[in-house]
């Protein structure tokens, strides 16, 4: 198997991680303040990664804190505000449905940004693996709101942040900027929640500590490392096409968790989203008609 197809499937099962966190999540965040577990689930992440990669920390070196300071400013950004959209009681449907727009953005601001041609096979796979979240996300009209700005604000970071990986691993190593890149964002999440007036930092809840460790190491460990290193072999669009599997992942530890059940807006969403998938890896030949 190809570097670039067991990239593929390690980042399928880290969106599989990340469908299961969102019940985790619910679950164990509670009332308390949602700056304090972003935190906690940051410095998680950050000393799990420190210690997978403590063999590279001799090779860290002021461009390497520099290019993980780089990717951690978006990446902060877009957590804090998507996280904040759900926080001013925004559905889950369509903070879901708003998020997935980074398979759009991502090659629109490459356009913009980057002058990067895009192809129209990309577009397309874009525009139907959102028709896919569309279907799976949205049962009624979207409102305008605040706490919508808030989560397209934050999506728009994230697009950004996977562009912004996708140009650092083609320039270096991008391992060597992990460990920069977490513990930037822990320190971002840490100085949000000094100026948290809700703050609350030593929950007696277990399941609020369960869910740290479970998304600390999971969803955020995993699935960051995963995805920056897969970018060295599959483009922006494709790893933003590849997290549109998230609320499919999602319903499917609903239902094991919290005992929901399926839909057949789930399948028919679901099926768009693997045929755009599928759609992004076909390679058209171009027909002579002479």
């Amino acid at each position: 198997m190809s570097k670039k197809n067991t990239f593929i499937l390690l980042l399928i099962l880290g969106v599989a991680f990340w469908g299961i966190s969102f019940p985790v999540t619910k679950f164990s965040i509670g009332s308390f303040s949602q700056s304090t577990f972003l935190f906690y689930r940051f410095a998680v992440a950050a000393l799990a990664i420190t210690l997978i990669f403590f063999k590279n920390l001799r090779s860290i070196s002021l461009s390497s804190v520099k290019a993980g300071v780089t990717l951690a400013l978006p990446l902060a950004f877009g957590i804090h505000f998507q996280t904040l959209g759900l926080v001013k009681h925004t559905s889950a449907s369509e903070c879901s449905f708003i998020a997935g727009m980074s398979v759009v953005l991502v090659p629109l601001l490459k356009l913009v940004l980057y002058k990067t041609k895009i192809d129209l096979k990309t577009w397309l796979a874009g525009f139907v693996a959102l028709s896919g979240l569309f279907v799976i996300s949205i049962t009624k009209e979207i409102t305008f709101s605040t706490a919508n700005l808030y989560v397209l604000t934050g999506t728009l970071g994230f697009a950004f942040y996977l562009i912004k990986v996708e140009y650092l691993a083609r320039e270096r190593n991008i391992v060597s900027s992990l460990i920069p890149m977490f513990w930037t964002v822990a320190f971002i999440m840490l100085v949000i929640s000094l100026f948290d007036s809700t703050a609350n930092w030593f929950p007696v809840k277990n399941e609020f500590w369960l869910g740290i460790i479970y998304c600390g190491l999971f969803s955020t460990a995993y699935v960051y490392s995963v995805s920056n290193i897969s970018q060295n072999y599959i483009s922006a669009e494709k790893v933003a096409l590849i997290y549109l599997f998230e609320p499919v992942f999602a319903a499917i530890a609903s239902f094991f968790i919290m005992n929901e059940g399926f839909s057949l807006r789930l399948v028919v969403g679901g099926s768009l989203i693997l045929a755009a998938t599928v759609l992004l890896e076909i390679k058209f030949r171009k027909i002579d008609l002479e």
